[in-house]
């Protein structure tokens, strides 16, 4: 009897560690280059030449004045132009370097000042409603202090840039330290983890996804701010960028130009938002098991 009373038992037991055991071993697989472009390229593409064909149509039934909304082959001649004269890359990466580099100086400022806020209540106290009221004014209104401050060059650029994207990345740090589990700091100091070591080894990795967000989110403030710089204080020393290209076709009448303009800061924008920070995100759901097949 008892070997009969005993045996449900452990077939029991031994499902519940058969399906204990089918938990640990989901197969995470990286997604066919076919699945990527049919699920994650072709959508936005069709949305664009969606776009484009009620663009052209609205031009070509007269429905918008051409002095309003210029036809698609006007931005296309103004492309190739400057594809053909050489300066179509020259005036992306202008901007584009300028973007980065003052992004990179945003994140090695950020970084330590989220930590710092996030970790220390009299900081937090202090400072924290400050990085928030900045994260809120528009970067447009930095510009004429740094004009005024530096004049019109780079330094000005790099100095509206930390201004717009400093707030955000430390911010969204203080969000991601805020949503680490109490137990993993616990867990960590009892293991020796404490200061540094455990900000390097328990704080950042725990605080990852909202620390992502806060990058994400600084680099489109980098990218909208450096556009503002560029557009109020162009100037010939200043090199052309995008926003400068942008100011010159304003003044020229050339609407054609404005849209093509807005077109170039538009994809590039996208193109780092899903060249650099789409595949760490990726990256980071993955290897926590947030991104499974």
């Amino acid at each position: 009897m008892a070997s009969t009373d005993t045996t449900p038992k452990q077939d029991d037991l031994a499902g519940l560690e058969a399906g204990l055991d089918a938990l640990d071993a989901v197969e995470v697989r990286r997604t066919p280059v076919r699945e990527v472009l049919v699920k994650k390229v072709l959508p936005p593409l069709v949305a664009v030449a969606l776009v484009l064909t009620v663009w052209q149509l609205l031009v070509t039934t007269k429905t918008v004045d051409e002095t309003k909304l210029p036809p698609l082959s006007a931005v296309w001649d103004g492309l190739a132009d400057m594809w053909l004269q050489g300066t179509l890359l020259e005036v992306i990466w202008t901007s584009v370097s300028r973007g980065l580099f003052g992004f990179l100086i945003a994140l090695a400022i950020g970084t330590p000042l989220g930590l710092l806020v996030a970790r220390v209540k009299f900081v937090r106290a202090a400072i924290g409603p400050i990085l928030s009221g900045l994260q809120s004014l528009p970067s447009v209104a930095w510009v004429p202090p740094a004009v005024l401050w530096f004049g019109l060059n780079d330094a000005m650029m790099y100095t509206v840039i930390l201004l717009g994207a400093v707030p955000s990345i430390a911010n969204g740090l203080v969000s991601g330290v805020d949503q680490v589990p109490p137990l993993f700091l616990r867990a960590g100091r009892t293991l020796g983890a404490t200061g540094l070591k455990g900000t390097w080894h328990i704080v950042m990795p725990a605080a990852l996804p909202g620390y992502l967000a806060g990058l994400k989110q600084g680099w489109a403030f980098s990218w909208r701010s450096l556009m503002a710089a560029e557009i109020i204080a162009s100037s010939p020393e200043l090199g052309l960028g995008l926003g400068q290209l942008l100011e010159n076709a304003r003044n020229n009448i050339d609407l054609p130009g404005v849209f093509l303009s807005i077109l170039l800061i538009l994809v590039v924008g996208i193109a780092i938002d899903l060249l650099v920070f789409s595949p760490v995100e990726r990256w980071v759901l993955r290897s926590r098991g947030l991104l499974v097949k």
